[in-house]
């Protein structure tokens, strides 16, 4: 951990984030709603959806889950919890057939708890996570999905009997980010570190990302903000993968009828994520796009879209 706090070029990953500088919320209370799905880039396939209901108020001090956490001395704090569920699915998602050689359907929920600490001084933040939930058929990946092609007229999928059977998810995430650039509200650059560990993934990953337009000051606390705010960002992530449970099955039960070898997982991964996002006082929008390397062998690459909403309480 000590040796990702200090290196000087490094960011987060894996699916939704929503933690990032970029993605700050001027408020102790606010409630956010992210939904990502590869509907926004033509395709079917891989990371196949996710969504996540975040809520952040001070009152979450209290929250027993914190006395896990460090603190980072001279800083602000944010706390806050959230409800994420995300699913995977193989090129061939109709077929009852297992897709041998492709990614196993799997669909995971958590709770999650975090804080944000902000050192406005250094210029820096610390988000912590800890995350409890399910992996398998329990996180009812295969109803959901199943409804929403119902409703939008898509082929129905018939795979999910295959699927990564039931089993506990327990992780914690520690994201770093530094400011390095910025030139008055008009750019900035920072670079980031994470790290993952648990049994749904163990990772960590480094890089950077930086905005560009009206920007907003989330390396501050008293700075006044604009009413309004316009920016785009590009965030490039390069990730060295430990184990994921979405392809490898559960780290306690072993009767998934299918999943991918610990030696077809590709130990490296390169994910590039870009956006635009627009900001008042009270609310936020983001239209994002994604795109990542094949993550096991026999793999492809694979692209997600999404969107976020949000408002200050």
């Amino acid at each position: 951990m000590i040796f990702l706090l200090v290196l000087p070029n490094i960011l987060i990953s894996q699916k939704i984030d929503n933690l990032t500088s970029f993605r700050e919320i001027k408020s102790d209370s606010y409630f956010r709603f992210s939904y990502e799905n590869d509907f926004f880039s033509a395709t079917d396939r891989d990371y196949t959806q996710g969504y996540s209901l975040e809520f952040v108020n001070s009152k979450l001090e209290k929250n027993p889950i914190n006395h896990l956490f460090f603190n980072l001395d001279k800083s602000n704090y944010k706390y806050g919890i959230s409800i994420e569920h995300i699913g995977f699915t193989p090129n061939n998602y109709v077929s009852s057939e297992i897709q041998f050689g492709d990614r196993p359907f799997s669909s995971a929920i958590m709770l999650k708890s975090f804080n944000i600490a902000i050192d406005s001084i250094r210029k820096r933040r610390i988000a912590q996570t800890f995350s409890l939930g399910l992996i398998g058929p329990g996180a009812f990946g295969k109803e959901m999905q199943v409804e929403i092609h119902k409703v939008t007229g898509n082929k129905i999928p018939g795979g999910w009997d295959n699927q990564i059977k039931n089993d506990l998810v327990i992780n914690y995430k520690v994201d770093y980010e530094k400011q390095l650039i910025r030139y008055t509200d008009l750019f900035a650059l920072q670079a980031n570190s994470s790290m993952q560990l648990g049994t749904l993934f163990s990772n960590a990953s480094v890089g950077f990302n930086t905005q560009i337009g009206i920007i907003n000051s989330p390396f501050t606390l008293n700075k006044p903000e604009k009413a309004f705010r316009l920016y785009a960002y590009a965030q490039p992530i390069v990730k060295v993968v430990g184990y994921d449970a979405t392809l490898q099955g559960g780290v306690f039960n072993k009767e998934s009828v299918y999943n991918i070898s610990s030696g077809s997982i590709e130990r490296f991964t390169a994910q590039f994520n870009y956006g635009i996002v627009i900001k008042t006082k009270t609310l936020y929008f983001e239209y994002s796009k994604s795109f990542i390397t094949k993550e096991f062998n026999s793999g492809n690459s694979a692209k997600w879209g999404g969107f976020k909403i949000g408002f200050t309480l």
